[in-house]
This record gives structure tokens, C-alpha cells and sequence, in this order.
């Protein structure tokens, strides 16, 4: 039997869990002068602001102008919540390296006469902010919505996130959406036959490689044992990421509709650990929860959680108490930005994960599974051959973006992002792994039981074997963080070394890993 849900998990929340906060930015409201726009979904009452000094001054000038034309008041916090006095009062710093970000709340102010304000919507007033201050306001941006990319879960390209339309309305039924269907790459159970993973004796001096993964966490099952996975990580005696009892590794079902089928989302973190385990053996495994359990992250929690956790590497690193080595971060989520050239984001999560790639941690993410060119955040983040990001190349460890490939390995999944922001494809269709024991109230289609036996065919949502197939760029990532943590492993990897070894050791495994995987990229035509 599946572990029921918590007693204390009623409609209620099961109501508001599955409201999307998010608004889908109109390209056409509030134009600018010299921005172009596209459209996102961002957290509509909140805006980040991560420029710091002078020009910090002169953006909160400029948001508090529009915000008063706009009948709004200003509230400002550190993205950890804490209340700041004043707008112009700065939070501590996220990293040494990365100075703190302000999240301004919008409020509506009323009338004076009882009736409330506008709503607020913070792309509306960061446009009229550009336009008062005459600046494109570099470093202040939405707070947007990022959600993990199985096949068929992102809930801002349904019309209905409920519902299917009318399946007979496709032009084309077999199109990508076909990956999200069971029996052509979407979630169903399978049966894995022989032994599963199995790691050798450290050798004495040595260390094993680290592999963080960000996601909706790991449930329990018999590949991730405690002594291979850090559920639950703290640091200062506080947790890191999510641990509410809505999660989609113990619970399988916490937003469905009773239709019997476990939530969209629901093992997608155990799966990637899975994955890795499966192609590192040797590696360890640090699991953050980071989504909720339709799948979403807003990018302020994103934030916080990658400096928690690149914060760890780099106390291991200046041998501080309280570090972990973090060798490999892979994450498979994403969003794409309404404004990516250069001078129009912020670039906080850039920085975030550039402390961890100046410590040696190499970063891995998911390209999407959107079947578009258009660059998707944070993969992009990286100098790529006609990019107009502003992003320097360095010689820090490696940031890859990944795409998927089919089975076979010679053609790249239809679903997948491409584009020359992708920098490497690795299988990522009809990947199986492990994922919780999860039992969906869907039973199997047909039964007759014969001599004595319980016979019937098998059930579309029953997972009690504790292994499935999958699809989604989520899943091709994960294959290449572990690729490098193998690449480490076999390595002479051990503890003492200097950072610049640290670097080129990781960058050394992270070439030798996408060469490797290269060569079985038969896609290229």
C-alpha cells in the first residue's frame, strides 16, 4: 500500500495548492522605449532588485515614482523574508561574492475612500519605472516562475491545466506531445531485471565525487539508501529548500482531482537521483527539495536555495565548519526571461552559480522540453557561439546545457529545446529509473483471475515495483552530472588540493564526460 496522506492535508489545501500563482506577461503593456518583450509568467506583486550603491538608489527612486503613478505602495524584504526598514536599507550579501537582493512587494493603496487599488502587476511597473528614469534599469527584474520539464507538465502551455480539450483536435496527434503518452516515453511502470548499481571500496586518501540535486526532493527506495543520499540538508542548523508535508516524493497524490492518477510531477526527483546512481555509482548524492508539487519554483526560492547550497562548497572549501563538497550541481528546471539580451535581466542566478563554478563545481541543466530555439534560463547562462547575453568566457568549471536524445541515440527527441545555446545531448527518452512505490487509484483495464491467481493486465498508475519510464530533457541532464561524477571518480580524487587544481580537474572530467557522450550522438545530419 501507498503511504496514506498526512490526516491534516484536506481540500482546502489541496484547492490552493493548485492555483498557479503566476501571470503570463503581456508583451504590450506598459511599452518601453529600446525593450522588446516576450512573454514569461512571473509572480505578479513582487519585484527582485539586485543592483547595489548609486545606481540601487536611483532604481528605487525611479519604482517608487511609478509605483506612486500607479496607486501602489513599496514594501521591502531579504529573499529569506526578513523586513527591511526602508527601501534603501540593503540585505546581507547571498554569497561573499554575491551582494544580497531586495524582493519589493507591491501593495495596493486604495482609494481613501475604502475601495481598494489596482491590482498590482510588477511588469507594469518596472515598464513605467524605465520610462520615468530614461534607463533600461539593469539589475531589477520580475520574479519569475520556473517549473521541472518532465513531457507534458508545464502547466503554462495548457489552455487547461485540468483538462485535456479534446484530444481529436490536434492537427497532429503524434506529434511531440506523443512522449507524454504511456507506452511512447510518458511515466509508466516498468520491471528492471539484475542487479542494480553497485560501488566499489574508497580507497583510502580519496574521497567519492558529490552530486547536488535540486529539485522536488527524493522519496525512499532501495538504489538511494541513507550512506548514498542526503535527504534534507541544513546549514546553520536550518534546512535548505522545502520541507513542508506537501511533498511529491512521500505523496503521490496531493493536487489530483480523485482521478486516480499521481500527481504530474510526483517522483520526478527520485527518478533524476536515479539516473545518476545509475550512470555514477561511486558518487554520493546531496537531494534538495526545491519544487512544490505541481512542479513550480519561483525564482527567489531559487536563488536562496543555490546559495544555500553553493555556500556549503564554499565553506568545505576555506575549511570552515559546517561545509560539504558539492562537485556537480544539476538542476532540470527552467524558464524563459521576456527580456534576455544583454543589460535586461538580472543576472543574480548567474552569479550564484558562478561562485560555485569559481570553486570548482561544475552546473548542469536541463534545456526544455518545449520544441523551441528560444534560449531557456538558467541553461543559457553561458557564452554561447552568438549569444547576446553578455556573458564572458572564463576558465572556471563548466556550465552545460543539455538536450535530449531518443534511444536510439541517433536522432534528438522531438520535445526537445535546440539551438546553439544547447551544448550537448544525452539520452533523455524512455529512460528508466527509479521512482517511489506510489499506487494511483487507477485500476488495471481488465482482471480474471484463474487458478487461484490474481490475473489482470497491468495498472496504468501502479508503481509498486519501484522503477519507470520516462521523458524529458530532466532526465538527459542528470545522465551528464553523473557522466562527470563518474569522470571524477576514476580520477585520483582526493580531498586536499588547491582551487585552480579544483577547477581543472573538474573541468578536465567535464570535457572528457561530454566527449565521451559526443560520441554517441549519432543525431547530427
Amino acid at each position: 500500500m501507498a503511504e496514506e496522506t498526512p490526516k491534516e492535508w484536506t481540500w482546502r489545501d489541496r484547492a490552493a495548492g493548485s492555483l498557479l500563482p503566476g501571470r503570463v506577461l503581456d508583451p504590450d503593456t506598459e511599452p518601453a522605449p529600446g525593450v522588446q518583450a516576450f512573454p514569461t509568467v512571473y509572480v505578479p506583486d513582487r519585484l527582485l532588485v539586485a543592483s547595489s550603491g548609486g545606481e540601487r538608489s536611483g532604481h528605487l527612486r525611479a519604482l517608487e515614482a511609478a509605483a506612486e503613478s500607479l496607486g501602489l505602495a513599496l514594501e521591502a524584504e531579504s529573499l529569506r523574508g526578513e523586513r527591511l526598514e526602508g527601501l534603501q536599507d540593503e540585505p546581507q550579501p547571498l554569497l561573499p561574492e554575491v551582494p544580497g537582493v531586495t524582493r519589493l512587494l507591491l501593495r495596493a493603496r486604495g482609494d481613501g475612500r475604502g475601495e481598494p487599488g489596482p491590482a498590482p502587476d510588477a511588469w507594469r511597473l518596472l515598464q513605467r519605472a524605465r520610462r520615468l528614469a530614461d534607463s533600461k534599469l539593469t539589475g531589477v527584474g520580475l520574479d519569475h516562475l520556473l517549473t521541472i520539464d518532465p513531457v507534458g507538465v508545464n502547466p503554462f502551455t495548457k489552455t487547461n491545466p485540468f483538462t485535456k480539450t479534446n484530444p481529436f483536435t490536434k492537427t497532429n496527434p503524434f506529434g511531440a506531445g506523443e512522449y507524454a503518452e504511456p507506452g511512447w516515453g510518458g511515466r509508466q511502470p516498468v520491471a528492471h531485471l539484475g542487479a542494480g548499481p553497485v560501488r566499489g571500496v574508497l580507497p583510502k586518501g580519496r574521497r567519492r565525487p558529490v552530486v547536488a540535486i535540486l529539485d522536488t526532493g527524493c522519496g525512499e527506495h532501495a538504489w538511494l539508501p541513507d550512506d548514498i543520499v542526503t535527504r534534507r540538508p541544513e546549514i546553520d542548523g536550518r534546512p535548505i529548500g522545502l520541507t513542508d508535508d506537501a511533498d511529491p516524493e512521500r505523496f503521490g497524490d496531493l493536487y489530483g482531482q480523485l482521478d486516480g492518477e499521481i500527481d504530474p510531477v510526483a517522483g520526478h526527483g527520485t527518478f533524476i537521483a536515479g539516473v545518476v546512481r545509475q550512470v555514477a555509482p561511486e558518487a554520493d548524492i546531496v537531494s534538495v527539495r526545491l519544487a512544490n508539487a505541481l512542479g513550480v519554483v519561483d525564482e527567489s526560492t531559487l536563488i536562496t536555495t543555490l546559495a544555500d547550497v553553493v555556500e556549503l562548497a564554499r565553506r568545505h572549501d576555506a575549511g570552515e565548519e559546517g561545509g560539504r563538497p558539492i562537485d556537480v550541481i544539476s538542476l532540470s528546471l527552467g524558464y524563459y526571461h521576456e527580456t534576455p539580451e544583454d543589460g535586461l535581466f538580472s543576472r543574480t542566478v548567474y552569479d550564484v552559480l558562478r561562485v560555485a563554478r569559481v570553486l570548482g563545481c561544475a552546473v548542469v541543466c536541463s534545456a526544455g522540453n518545449d520544441a523551441i530555439d528560444r534560449p531557456a534560463f538558467p541553461a543559457s547562462l553561458w557564452p554561447w557561439p552568438g549569444s547576446d547575453n553578455g556573458i564572458a568566457p572564463d576558465d572556471l568549471a563548466e556550465h552545460v546545457s543539455v538536450g535530449a536524445l531518443n534511444p536510439g541515440g541517433t536522432s534528438v527527441a522531438l520535445f526537445s529545446n535546440v539551438g546553439p545555446w544547447v551544448r550537448a545531448y544525452a539520452p533523455g527518452a524512455a529512460v528508466v529509473s527509479a521512482i517511489p512505490a506510489f499506487e494511483g487509484g487507477r485500476q488495471a483495464a481488465t482482471r480474471s483471475d484463474e487458478y487461484g491467481r490474481r490475473r489482470e493486465t497491468i495498472a496504468a498508475e501502479g508503481f509498486r515495483g519501484g522503477f519507470a519510464v520516462w521523458s524529458g530533457t530532466s532526465f538527459a541532464a542528470p545522465y551528464v552530472a553523473g557522466a562527470i561524477a563518474a569522470a571524477l571518480a576514476a580520477g585520483e580524487f582526493r580531498p586536499a588540493s588547491t582551487t585552480p587544481d579544483r577547477i581543472e580537474r573538474s573541468r578536465r572530467a567535464t570535457r572528457g564526460a561530454l566527449d565521451e557522450i559526443g560520441a554517441g550522438d549519432g543525431s547530427r545530419v
